[in-house]
């Protein structure tokens, strides 16, 4: 009898112990488990789409050398542009050959020879790029940033230089063994025969229209993310965030580690996690990676956007995200910061994301053709600049106003500044 007694009481021991377990291993009511990984986040909302890497990388414009000192450019969204872009990127480039930039007169191979120009801005990773093209793993060229491809022939040479330019210094790469031929070449250039003729501005810096640029100025339904969207996005458990209102008007929402601060007057958010942990060695292009991974599990992509820039910024590296409509990127102007998405990293961890918390209804309110000052006419506005004004590139733009749940975006011309960021040609 006693031995009965004995094992059910065991027996009820464990039952206890079991049970104790399970509360403390899963919550109720539910079953999420108790302990979560430092870079886990809850389940978020229905918000923008996901976005694959492949389509955030593309040049900003394309150069077309006809010859004879004759260009044109083309901009991402029109027609030729594609079809040149999409050509380039089914054909095969090995075999490469590391260069001096300073052996040549770029200046003068611009004018007199016929090829294609792709910038890419303030630099791309060469592992990125051989997601959108097939360029054959090369030790020595993989680590590199590429702010420039250029492929163009020598009226009598049957083979096509295909250089890649380094943003670290006096370097360019060539392409020793490419898929194409001077056929090819001229083929791809005849497409800009008949469009805008460009001319290489005095400094050989930058291109300016001879006529005035047709482009499309925009209506826009516009809406917005809510803060609790956000919260439920960005925090392990919003239940236990508190928000704390600062002197100029914004709101901060913190969790004790994490914070969430919020404009409402500009529809902005700046996240910070400064105590994330550090998981990973720097490499610009595994950081792209990371941050387009984190955009598309907080909050999403609210419209079209463009890897714009990486850039180093004491022990942690900037990535930047431009907001495009309809092949031209929007600006970020002082009465509305919408433009740009921008994420920090930290080995290989986001500690820092900012965004707009607007979107743009899928059906435009209005369009209409309008057109950018080209030729005298923008060459007297440029002459007008102060002397301290570095022009690295001109690039049409829309500039966004919000008029209640309307965005206006209005065709300027930006000028590229030396670090690769857009500023409002009329602003200078």
């Amino acid at each position: 009898m006693m031995e009965r007694v004995k094992t059910a009481f065991l027996a009820f021991l464990v039952l206890c112990s079991l049970i104790q377990s399970y509360f403390l291993i899963y919550r109720l009511p539910g079953s999420e488990s108790v302990v979560q990984s430092g870079s886990s986040y809850i389940e978020t909302d229905e918000m923008g789409p996901e976005e694959r890497t492949e389509n955030l990388i593309y040049p900003k414009n394309m150069v077309v050398h006809l010859g004879e000192d004759k260009h044109t450019v083309f901009y991402p969204g029109q027609m030729f542009y594609d079809l040149i872009y999409n050509r380039i990127k089914g054909r095969t480039f090995d075999s490469f050959q590391r260069r001096s930039v300073s052996n040549m007169d770029w200046s003068a191979l611009r004018r007199a020879t016929q090829g294609i120009e792709l910038n890419f801005g303030s630099g791309m990773p060469v592992t990125l790029l051989q997601r959108v093209m097939q360029i054959t793993p090369d030790s020595l060229f993989e680590g590199e940033s590429i702010h420039k491809m250029w492929l163009y022939s020598v009226e009598g040479e049957p083979k096509v230089h295909v250089l890649f330019f380094s943003t670290e210094g006096n370097v360019v790469y060539e392409a020793a063994q490419a898929d194409l031929t001077a056929q090819d070449i001229g083929q791809l250039v005849d497409f800009g025969q008949d469009w805008v003729p460009y001319t290489l501005s005095e400094n050989a810096a930058y291109y300016i229209p001879e006529e005035p640029l047709p482009i499309v100025s925009l209506e826009l339904t516009m809406n917005s993310y809510t803060v609790e969207q956000m919260q439920r996005s960005l925090f392990f458990d919003p239940g236990i965030t508190r928000n704390i209102r600062e002197r100029d008007g914004s709101e901060i929402y913190t969790d004790g580690k994490r914070s969430l601060q919020v404009d409402e007057s500009q529809y902005r958010i700046n996240y910070t996690d400064p105590a994330a942990p550090p998981t990973g060695e720097n490499n610009p292009g595994r950081d792209v990676l990371t941050a387009i991974s984190f955009v598309n599990q907080h909050g999403g992509w609210s419209g079209s956007y463009r890897l714009s820039r990486t850039q180093d910024v004491q022990d942690s590296r900037r990535v930047e995200f431009q907001r495009y409509d309809l092949g031209l990127p929007v600006l970020d102007t002082p009465g509305l910061n919408y433009g740009l998405m921008t994420l920090e990293l930290q080995q290989g961890t986001v500690t820092s994301y900012e965004r707009s918390l607007l979107y743009a209804e899928p059906v435009e309110k209005e369009k209409r053709l309008d057109h950018l000052p080209g030729g005298e006419d923008l060459r007297q506005v440029l002459s007008q600049l102060p002397d301290n004004v570095s022009i690295a590139g001109l690039q049409p733009a829309y500039r966004p106003a919000l008029t209640g749940n309307t965005l206006v975006l209005t065709p300027v011309w930006a000028v590229v500044q030396p670090d690769g960021s857009l500023t409002d040609l009329s602003g200078l």
